[in-house]
């Protein structure tokens, strides 16, 4: 009996790759739910088990044999279990670095696995590994100020909130139902969750500078792990040439700026027009209603043009939620996907900050973000990756997330879709904004910029008001987001752009028909969907190379203009 859900023989009714990422994407889930602790031990053991039973899998298969899309997905699993394993590599070196500082890291996962497991954890050996644990984090919340790098400690006290969480957990299983467990753990336990707390206010503490900005500390992938992750993603560039485009592409934007500007009465002075435009919003109270109407107009937009099929489901078929006052200090703008969630000051927010609220999310600013984040934006992606080749999910990337919506935001500039000066600006905002995304976030996992760095970055060369800055820079480094993530907006839509033009301008594709296209094969890295569109050859371990922005110059300048 195979360990995990193999296909031996699978029905073609489908396809046999769509079964198979369907069976390792469950088999994957399964070892995740499973082994959830922080940093469990097992669960890097299983998965590396299971990455090399699909990858011998995938080795067997008959290449000539399989059909087109069997062979696209047969590269996209090989390439996502390629990435899988650096990034259980990089968890492996992380752990094995806090546990230098808190060497107990080891017995408490431990603990949480085999909990998981189902052992028979003996209650005293569980008592002294809660006390040598709560004596090393006393060590530990002492040494903090001074013998803890700032990166190291804000991990630390990020896997320690989620270990304080999955340890309640692991108590409570047995806590009051086994007498001899109950009896052993009445105290160290509560003396591990109160020593726990405190090393978590230390390490917080510790080598932060009193300043809102420096509160945001992130931890720095290097730029090794920048070039593993664009491979996974088929990006052919270095982040040095990633950074030249966004500095090229921000030089387009700063002369548009400055046009915009002239148009309104303010010579080349675009800050002064920035500011104009951010004082021109909705009363308190309207945003919800005025962002209905800016997804209408965005729709009717979409299909005057004809720029792609909307189903009739998909039209009203989205939902408006108020992004709570908490969340805004992280998310200052919009989200969007099943929903859009608006971000606009409540009645308990402070004056100053209901006032940057309301700036930042002005009406010109709202409307450049409405149609990113629902339609023809990231809605349309959440309804089609429903419906279209679901399974092809695993493969998410932001370069095809991300990219597809910056990528509107050309083309209905393109279309003119902003018919006002003050619309234009809204518009170069945030490409403005994607652009100095590639810059700051490349340079700060290379260590080159510091997260202060990269508020002023925001704040002094794209506008920003001084809270937005700060959200957006706690949002891109704060763990919830992959390491490329906030540079893959403007690359990825760069990527969306060429193709684009090769695809409708070159080989006679309509654009509702390339729209469409590109939603129908559902995610992937955007070389992948350009071989798929071009019927290119699917070679075997042969991964596409796309140089989709030229080449670039050591100046800064694109030797093969777009």
């Amino acid at each position: 009996m195979n360990r995990f859900s193999i296909p031996s023989e699978t029905s073609r009714e489908h396809g046999l790759m769509h079964d198979a990422v369907t069976l390792f994407a469950a088999d994957r889930k399964s070892i995740e739910s499973r082994f959830d602790g922080p940093y469990s031990l097992e669960r890097r053991i299983r998965l590396r088990e299971l990455y090399d039973a699909w990858s011998v899998w995938l080795d067997s298969l008959d290449w000539p044999a399989l059909s087109r899309p069997d062979q696209v997905d047969a590269t996209l699993l090989g390439i996502f279990i390629a990435s899988e394993r650096t990034c259980l590599d990089m968890e492996e070196t992380r752990f094995e670095e806090m546990s230098v500082a808190w060497p107990a890291i080891h017995d408490m996962v431990g603990l949480l696995d085999a909990r998981r497991k189902l052992d028979d954890t003996d209650p005293r050996d569980a008592a002294r590994c809660l006390c040598d644990a709560s004596a090393g984090l006393s060590s530990l919340a002492s040494q903090a100020a001074g013998g803890v790098s700032p990166v190291l400690a804000n991990r630390l006290a990020g896997f320690l909130d989620k270990l304080k969480k999955s340890l309640a957990e692991w108590h409570a299983f047995r806590a009051g139902y086994d007498p001899e467990f109950t009896w052993w753990l009445a105290s160290p336990y509560h003396r591990f969750e109160e020593n726990l707390t405190k090393a978590v206010e230390a390490l917080r503490r510790s080598n932060v500078e009193p300043t809102a900005s420096e509160e945001i500390v992130g931890d720095p992938v290097g730029r090794e792990g920048l070039v593993q992750d664009l491979s996974a993603a088929m990006i052919p560039y270095t982040p040095e040439e990633l950074i030249r485009i966004g500095e090229i592409e921000m030089t387009w934007c700063r002369a548009e700026m400055a046009s915009a500007a002239r148009d309104m009465g303010l010579a080349d002075d675009w800050r002064g027009a920035l500011e104009r435009v951010k004082d021109d919003h909705v009363p308190p109270g309207r945003q919800a209603m005025f962002v209905r109407d800016l997804a209408r107009e965005a729709v009717a937009f979409v299909i005057e043009h004809d720029l792609m099929t909307i189903p009739e489901l998909a039209l009203d078929g989205w939902r408006i939620e108020m992004m709570p006052p908490e969340r805004q200090k992280v998310n200052p703008f919009f989200l969007g996907g099943e929903a859009i969630i608006v971000s606009y000051p409540t009645d308990a927010m402070d004056h100053e900050l209901k006032l940057m609220s309301m700036r930042g999310n002005n009406r010109h600013f709202s409307r450049a973000t409405v149609q990113h984040e629902l339609i023809p934006g990231h809605f349309m992606q959440h309804y089609c990756g429903e419906r279209y080749r679901p399974y092809r999910r695993l493969f998410r990337t932001p370069f095809w997330t991300e990219g597809w919506t910056l990528y509107w935001e050309l083309r209905l500039w393109d279309l003119g879709f902003p018919r006002t000066p003050e619309e234009r600006i809204g518009m170069l905002f945030w490409r403005m904004h994607r652009c100095a995304r590639i810059v700051f976030s490349l340079r700060f996992h290379m260590g080159e910029m510091t997260a202060g760095d990269c508020v002023e970055m925001l704040v002094q060369e794209v506008g920003h008001e001084r809270a937005t800055a700060e959200g957006e820079v706690r949002r891109s480094f704060g763990g919830d987001y992959p390491p490329l993530y906030q540079c893959a907006y403007m690359i990825g839509g760069l990527q969306m752009r060429a193709l684009h033009r090769e695809m409708v301008l070159e080989r006679g594709m309509s654009e509702r028909q390339f729209h469409d296209a590109v939603m129908r094969e559902n995610c992937m890295p955007i070389a992948m969907l350009r071989a798929i569109l071009r019927d290119d050859p699917i070679e075997r371990h042969a991964l596409p190379t796309w140089r989709f922005y030229g080449e670039i110059s050591q100046s800064g300048s694109t030797v093969a203009p777009l």
